[in-house]
């Protein structure tokens, strides 16, 4: 099981580090560039102009380690990695076409937002009735930290789940606002999957591929997307990216672990919500200086220390390696060793 997991883990990186050289050239010759809004802080603007759609290069990752190291799973009939590829694929697709309409109007708006709600809605309900077809999805709710099942009507669960999914799926989009961190806050969570393979066993090591070669794949893609960021994963990249953080964790039946798991996107999402809801409630006031939370401190947040972007991505994603570690411990005892 390691020899497997360490080897999705190598091909993932090489392929995605490799596939860049060729990629953002490309990329540039075609004119794929990321349009910066002009609502955002001014020194944003000067990142006009870099390619997008760089998501391709992790996604491209993922499929090579899922055919290959994940070529043996599905000889013997296991097809679970594939199912989330392929669901995480579907977000990837709608992200894609929203990155397409930008490149197309050359301006910061894609698909409509109801547009894209009804498409990642749809995904997510055929997902959950896929996955409670194969057994890896019950009705039942496991709950972290405390050890214990609740049970649900089914009915509930798939309302829940769809919740979720969307949910999850926005807040990765909503997090990849500045160089990196995305990437680098979503590759702890991707280990806290490799770990929980580990800890659970054989049976989920086919899913344990996938997240290590998810590991894999972003490392390598952050090779291009660290600080200054030469491509950005664009909405095809969040999109696919928080598809499969969701499925991960259907798929592992541990769907309130992102609670902790994904701190960092709710503490993005629930900036944003606020800020819309209190500027509308007052009139016109607000509560950040600017809203997702990483733009409100990059502008000064409430100390007038202005983060830097480096700064940023070192913050989170130790914050996010944090409540990784946090999140194993809860799922720790849920089968005993």
């Amino acid at each position: 099981m390691t020899i497997k997991l360490i080897t999705a883990f190598v091909l993932a990186f090489l392929f995605s580090t490799v596939f860049g050289k060729f990629y953002i050239p490309w990329l540039k010759k075609e004119k794929a560039r990321q349009e910066i809004r002009e609502d955002g802080p001014t020194w944003h603007m000067a990142k006009s102009g870099t390619p997008t759609m760089g998501g391709v290069m992790f996604i491209a990752a993922e499929l090579f380690v899922c055919l290959t190291t994940g070529y043996e799973g599905m000889l013997n009939g296991n097809f679970v990695h594939i199912f989330v590829l392929l669901f995480a694929l579907v977000f990837g697709a709608i992200g894609f076409l929203d990155d397409w309409e930008k490149v197309k109007k050359k301006q910061n708006l894609g698909l409509t937002a109801k547009s894209k709600f009804l498409l990642q809605l749809l995904a997510a309900l055929v997902f959950v009735l896929l996955m409670r077809q194969i057994g890896f999805v019950r009705s039942d709710l496991y709950i972290p930290f405390f050890n214990f099942t609740l049970r649900m009507p089914e009915w509930l669960y798939f309302v829940f789940a769809a919740f979720v999914i969307v949910g999850t799926v926005n807040a990765v989009n909503i997090t990849d606002g500045i160089d990196g961190l995305a990437t680098g806050t979503s590759i702890p969570v991707c280990l806290f999957f490799v770990a929980v393979t580990y800890l659970w066993g054989e049976a989920y090591l086919e899913l344990g591929i996938f997240a290590s070669g998810l590991v894999g794949g972003l490392l390598g893609f952050l090779v291009y997307n660290f600080n200054p960021a030469k491509v950005f994963m664009g909405d095809t990249g969040s999109l696919f990216l928080g598809g499969a953080i969701a499925a991960l964790a259907f798929a592992y039946d541990m769907p309130l672990i992102l609670v902790t798991l994904g701190i960092i996107y709710i503490i993005e999402t629930l900036s944003d919500i606020i800020q819309v809801t209190y500027f509308k409630l007052s009139h016109g006031k607000r509560v950040f200086r600017m809203a997702p939370f990483h733009h409100h401190l990059e502008m000064g947040g409430w100390s007038g220390k202005k983060w830097k972007e480096r700064e940023l991505f070192v913050l989170f994603t130790g914050i996010s390696l944090a409540f990784a570690v946090i999140s194993f411990i809860g799922v720790y005892h849920r089968y005993p060793l």
